[in-house]
């Protein structure tokens, strides 16, 4: 099967494995479940392999060991350790909403945390806990739009179709339906643009 590496060793394992930030979590999240959804794993005998969802991305299979920890821990995939291990879906890319992957990798964390405040200061004793609340406010509204949104959706939008194993052939589709009108309106694109076809003459 076709690897995303240069040639020679595969670009992720050259990659070094900073600390990964919290707002790289749920876009390396969502891109490793696609991942799995696209090469139909969907068992153990389909695990797929941490240095390969990391040649995608790409990043150090270190970030993505700490990402696919995080999923298994919410029950979207499994994971098995050790040199014939890897990640698994336990349930159909149609089902995995994208807010549930914003809420295993702990939501709208890289939004930060407002500072305690200076007691006896006006400003330092009050706004911090209307930042808080906004920080609320965001975390719900980002959670509203992704819940709208599924991993079967983002594979749709891409033109990739979503993968089955030889076992699974009857529980999980062969292919999705372009769902596409929930990506534009976020993106304020048009359905052809989204998609990659050419723009209508103006």
């Amino acid at each position: 099967p076709q690897v995303c590496e240069s040639a020679g060793e595969p670009l992720s394992s050259r990659l070094e494995p900073r600390q990964m930030s919290d707002s790289q979590r749920f876009p390396v999240a969502a891109h490793a479940l696609a991942y799995l959804a696209h090469k139909g794993a969907y068992d153990a005998a389909h695990a797929c392999p941490s240095a390969i969802l990391a040649a995608s991305v790409p990043t150090n299979p270190v970030v993505i060991r700490r990402v696919t920890a995080l999923l298994s821990k919410a029950g979207l995939i499994a994971t098995r350790p050790g040199a014939s291990g890897g990640s698994w879906l336990l349930r159909q890319p149609e089902e995995i909403r994208l807010d549930e992957v914003l809420k295993a990798v702990n939501g709208c964390a890289h939004l930060g945390s407002p500072p305690l405040g200076a007691k006896g200061c006006p400003i330092g004793e009050h706004i911090p806990r209307q930042v808080a609340k906004v920080l609320t406010l965001a975390d719900q509204a980002a959670s509203d739009s992704l819940r709208k949104i599924t991993i079967a959706d983002l594979l749709a939008a891409a033109h990739e179709p979503v993968g089955t194993g030889p076992a699974e052939g009857d529980r999980h589709p062969r292919g999705v339906v372009l769902v596409t009108h929930r990506l534009a309106a976020l993106d304020g694109a048009d359905e052809g643009i989204l998609l990659g076809a050419p723009s209508p003459s103006p």
